[in-house]
């Protein structure tokens, strides 16, 4: 059977540019994951990087067409609004009879499948879950033709206006999976991306990762011994050194977690490789991290979030300000400057939590890196479908969703000042982030003498926050007016020091 899988092309709109999270890193996996079951099985399988590759919709057209796939299975990525560009698209394949059967998955397809069934009906079907299992059953199903036979893992048309599926069980033994399908484009990337681990055994409430896997699925990890495996693979096919493990949770819960990092450090220091993990703070043990870092060991994103012990409880992270420190300081003495969550701004943050955010970041030295300052004195709580706080902000009637599309709200906040300060700071940022996105992101060759220019706009952001905040816990307040204005003078400010002749 001929089956083409898509990743399709994303855009991000200026005022988003900052944003984070829309889906968890360890999805650009999920169509190499599925079409490594499906060759497996037999099947004739092309991944079409549509959004690595730049392509346009004419000719991801040309390329569907040319192949005129039995499945076309198709990655959906929320990037901010209902993709009626994606669409359009799939309605002219399904029209053109240019593919027989439509297929969508991924996380955003898991969670809201039924509005993605009801606004694209060239889709025949969505795999909620993990997309290995269910597609191969699919492709080899004695029944398949233009209907989705009852295959567990698939949500369908009933054919009575309804929408109807059968649920999966997770996949327990990971290293039982085929490794993924690279494509050309992947190792392109400066990082290979591994995926060592699926699920999290923490359960914050602004997080999705464990919608996607069913209510009550476990944090399961592949053996040390068969990441080497896949690691060995990838040297040998390609002789590439970086990787980082895609993993929301590289080290698992407790004890047996720590002790599978161990193992998997003592299998990675003889192959002289440089990796970069994820984990929650709690996890970071000075023997552990340690090892990892003789290992190769060179990046780690860590969840801090909040300053404030009782913002963490609101979040439900299971962690504590004391452990957030603890981590920091564990990293630092090891060479690891991490990279962080961070939530400035909460729904139900007041202005002294803010104060209290501002405080702990200062003393932990986290504003004196630019894009790290940018990030932490900017971010609000992204309220997405399939997190515990979009049911609660929606049980509350604080969430306006869009018109578009119910995949995301926008959360009122309790307090007016604190949704001031972070107006302000979004529309800051934005502008930053828009006029260094082409040296950030590797596209352009930084120019030289950058680096004191980043020290001067990170003093400025610093201090348009900090004077912001002093200002309403003195009590004054931020008209549309005025912000505009303040916004405008720090653009002038921060264009005339990267820009100075």
């Amino acid at each position: 059977m001929k089956i083409l899988l898509l990743e399709h092309p994303r855009s991000v709109t200026p005022e988003r540019c900052n944003d984070i999270a829309n889906t968890p890193l360890s999805s650009c996996l999920l169509s190499g994951y599925a079409a490594g079951m499906l060759k497996g099985k037999g099947h004739e399988v092309e991944i079409v990087e549509g959004y690595l590759d730049r392509l346009s919709y004419s000719e991801l057209a040309d390329r569907v067409n040319a192949v005129k796939p039995d499945i076309l299975g198709v990655h959906i990525v929320y990037h901010w609004r209902k993709d009626l560009a994606l669409f359009d698209f799939l309605e002219g394949v399904k029209r053109k009879e240019q593919a027989s059967f439509i297929i969508a998955y991924g996380f955003y397809a898991t969670i809201s499948f039924e509005d993605i069934l009801t606004s694209c009906h060239a889709i025949n079907s969505v795999i909620i879950g993990e997309p290995e299992g269910p597609f191969a059953d699919l492709a080899g199903s004695a029944s398949f033709g233009h209907d989705t036979p009852c295959v567990p893992g698939f949500a369908r048309r009933d054919g009575a206006g309804g929408i109807k599926y059968i649920k999966q069980k997770p996949v327990e033994n990971l290293d039982c999976l085929p490794f993924p399908v690279r494509t050309e484009a992947m190792y392109r990337l400066p990082e290979v991306n591994l995926l060592g681990s699926r699920g999290c055994y923490g359960r914050c409430t602004f997080c999705y990762v464990n919608s996607f896997y069913g209510p009550g699925s476990p944090w399961r990890g592949r053996s040390p011994e068969n990441i080497a495996e896949e690691i060995d693979a990838i040297i040998s096919k390609k002789g590439l050194r970086d990787f980082y493990f895609t993993d929301p949770n590289f080290f698992g819960p407790g004890q047996e977690g720590q002790d599978r990092a161990l193992r998997i450090a003592s299998l990675l220091k003889p192959r002289s490789i440089r990796f970069g993990i994820e984990g929650r703070v709690n996890d970071i043990h000075e023997g552990t991290i340690g090892v990892l870092v003789d290992a190769g060991l060179r990046y780690i994103l860590i969840g801090l979030e909040s300053g404030k012990d009782e913002s963490l409880k609101r979040m439900n992270k299971m962690t504590t300000v004391a452990q957030n420190e603890r981590a920091l300081t564990i990293l630092r003495k090891h060479g690891v400057e991490p990279n962080v969550g961070f939530i400035m701004f909460e729904p139900d943050s007041s202005l002294g939590d803010v104060r209290i955010n501002f405080e702990f970041l200062k003393r932990n030295a986290l504003l004196k890196n630019l894009p790290v300052t940018a990030n932490v004195l900017y971010h609000h709580q992204i309220v997405l479908e399939g997190t515990q706080a979009y049911h609660n902000l929606k049980k509350e009637k604080r969430l306006e969703l869009q018109r578009s599309s119910s995949y995301e709200g926008t959360a009122y906040f309790k307090k007016p000042e604190v949704a001031d300060l972070a107006d302000i700071m979004r529309r800051i940022t934005n502008i930053l982030f828009g006029r260094m996105d082409g040296t950030w992101s590797g596209k352009d060759i930084e120019p030289p003498g950058m680096l004191e220019r980043y020290v001067k706009v990170n003093h400025l952001i610093v201090k348009v926050f900090e004077d912001g905040l002093t200002a309403l816990e003195g009590g004054g307040r931020f008209d549309k007016e005025r912000i505009a204005s303040l916004v405008r003078e720090t653009e002038n400010e921060i264009d005339g020091i990267f820009y100075k002749s």
